[in-house]
């Protein structure tokens, strides 16, 4: 498990019609406050404050097909080619995260291959390096290339 110190949280968060939005800095506009899109907001911004990941190689949402099935990657960073380097998937924070989660993750790589699969809940984060057709748990988010 990584521990993750999340930076502290300077979000914009609206009522309208009886629901929360936190306004997206990414993907520039306010979206659903769900407790999912709340550690997902954490986690991208302790990608780019902390990491230091570039923002313009995040991709929010990334629609896959897996088979005739519509999918979305939570987060998908690129590396500076503009590849896919890494797939991030975001539960809340009362999900486990179980061998189905892992499993929901490695089949997104294989619609989009990428060397780490990260899977996190905002409490416990796990990340795997795909090493000689083997997932490998390592301690610690790589550094962005």
């Amino acid at each position: 498990m990584i521990a993750i110190e999340f930076p502290a949280p300077d979000f914009k968060i609206v009522r309208e019609t009886g629901r929360d939005f936190i306004f997206d800095r990414y993907r520039k506009k306010n979206v659903v406050l769900t407790p999912e899109e709340w550690v997902r907001q954490n986690f991208l911004n302790y990608l780019v404050k902390t990491l230091n990941y570039p923002a313009s190689l995040i991709g929010i949402e990334k629609e896959i097909h897996l088979g005739e099935l519509k999918k979305r990657c939570d987060i998908v960073v690129y590396n500076r080619d503009t590849k896919p380097w890494m797939i991030i998937e975001c539960k809340e924070m009362n999900v486990a995260l179980t061998q189905s989660v892992l499993e929901q993750i490695i089949r997104y790589h294989m619609v989009l291959p990428t060397a780490y699969l990260v899977i996190t809940n905002g409490v416990n984060t796990f990340c795997c390096q795909h090493i000689e057709q083997q997932w490998t748990f390592i301690p610690q988010l790589p550094a962005h290339l």
